[in-house]
């Protein structure tokens, strides 16, 4: 009897697929702090300092968006991935892809750019979770 199915390795290629994202959403902040001078170890610029702070803003706080939903979204990969490891890996990749959506649509400065498809995402980890 084994203990995961051979399927399970998608699992863990969703996980790190979403890895990758959070590495690429880092590196995009990394070039808009140079791009809007807001240095380390501000988090976020003031409006009354810097005239891009908004445009700084959203791109950090879509990272940082991302960042704070991977520990739920890993539990509920690697725990639903267990008993329905196909299943899972589907919805973990669609659940990545939407969050690339939803970065680059906060990234442009428009906050309501993110939820064209990136509110998805969150609507589907809601979801997967229930």
């Amino acid at each position: 009897m084994e203990f995961l199915a051979k399927e399970y390795g998608y699992v863990a290629l969703v996980v790190v697929a979403y890895c990758f994202l959070s590495i690429w959403m880092g590196i995009q902040v990394g070039m808009a702090r140079k791009k809007y001078k807001v240095y380390y170890p501000t988090l976020y610029a003031l409006e009354s300092e810097n005239k891009d702070a908004k445009l700084f803003n959203c791109v950090q706080r879509g990272h940082q968006n991302s960042l704070e939903m991977m520990p739920m979204f890993f539990v509920l990969m690697i725990l639903g991935g267990m008993a329905h490891p196909c299943i899972s890996a589907a919805l973990g990749l669609f659940y990545t892809v939407t969050r690339y959506f939803y970065f680059t649509g906060y990234s442009t400065g428009d906050p309501q750019k993110r939820l064209t498809i990136g509110y998805i995402s969150s609507s589907l980890l809601f979801f997967y979770y229930s």
